[in-house]
């Protein structure tokens, strides 16, 4: 496994992430896919097996199971000190006009909820899931530096919004000596490749690390065009995601195919070869709900490359609608 720096930051973490949404209860959330505790131990123990140290979750995952599990499994297996663990806040998760949103009084709530669940005293990185259009932008930036400074965690994120709302968020940070988001996790793959336009060189100047989700676009870069899985027929935020522009997309999937072939390697490690290989991104957030996921995604740290190759993978992209921002 590679390690490297968060951002700016001196933190290292595995050059992948293990994404935690696949982990819960199936019936507390909208994924009916999700594995339970008991399937999930081997994957979060092969992980850590592989070298992976980087955790990603959120409050909002299976109703808190997804903290849950993680945390409890996570104390079994591994040294705490060596876990980078992350989670989000944002998404409702109570009924009632104060069960969402970044509001100091949702983020102070949620944040002592999140610990409890995950059975540790500190998150390594705390999250914002979304941007709050309801709440200003100093009261949740004052009080995400309050639960820093409480020792709750040890850095923040955020996460899915447009370029000029990170940049405000930054500089509010630092007009006011408050403590700086160093990570943002966005949506970028071979298939949605917006970030690209803005917010992936803000990142690079601002020295930002960068964790995107849906590497794999949920497994739809791995597979034939015609394969389908139980998470492809019953995941409807991937069909909002890219169902539109399903016929663009398949020229892409169809080269990551035939580069596949060419390197004698799998399709997923095409995928992922493709988006190490940008900058500033620090380490994707890989889903898995097999052990064969982990092992093929990790393969993909040994796979270079060329230009040219890059170059074939990109060329048939066209312009998407912004998947991520609200």
């Amino acid at each position: 496994m590679e390690y490297v720096k968060l951002g700016n930051t001196g933190l290292d973490v595995s050059r992948l992430c293990l994404g935690c949404m696949s982990f819960g209860i199936p019936d507390r959330w909208i994924h009916p896919w999700v594995l339970n505790e008991e399937r999930s131990r081997p994957i979060i123990k092969k992980a850590l097996d592989l070298g992976i140290n980087f955790f990603d979750t959120a409050n909002v995952y299976s109703d808190g199971t997804s903290e849950e599990i993680v945390g409890k499994i996570l104390k079994e297996y591994a040294n705490r000190d060596e876990i980078v663990l992350a989670t989000k806040i944002y998404f409702p998760m109570h009924k009632g006009p104060n069960g969402s949103g970044l509001s100091r009084k949702a983020i102070m709530s949620e944040i002592d909820k999140s610990l409890m669940r995950l059975g540790t005293d500190y998150v390594d990185l705390y999250q914002i899931h979304r941007w709050d259009y309801n709440t200003p932008i100093e009261e949740t930036m004052e009080a995400l530096h309050d639960v820093v400074k409480a020792g709750k965690a040890r850095y923040i994120g955020a996460s899915a919004m447009y370029a000029w709302q990170f940049l405000k968020a930054l500089h509010i940070a630092d007009k006011n000596g408050w403590t700086r988001f160093v990570s943002m996790q966005n949506h970028l793959n071979l298939i949605y490749r917006e970030e690209e336009r803005e917010m992936l060189p803000l990142c690079k100047e601002e020295k930002i690390g960068v964790i995107p989700y849906s590497p794999l676009a949920g497994g739809r870069l791995t597979r034939d065009w015609s394969e389908t899985t139980y998470r492809s027929e019953t995941d409807q935020v991937a069909k909002e995601k890219y169902d539109a522009t399903a016929k663009n997309d398949r020229l892409v999937v169809d080269r990551v195919a035939e580069l596949a072939e060419k390197h004698e390697v799998q399709r997923v490690q095409i995928a992922l070869a493709w988006l190490l290989n940008k900058v500033p991104v620090t380490a994707p957030i890989i889903g898995a709900t097999k052990i064969a996921h982990l092992d093929e995604a990790v393969s993909a740290l040994s796979i270079k490359l060329t230009t040219e190759e890059i170059t074939y993978l990109e060329e048939p992209y066209v312009l998407h609608s912004l998947v991520g921002p609200q």
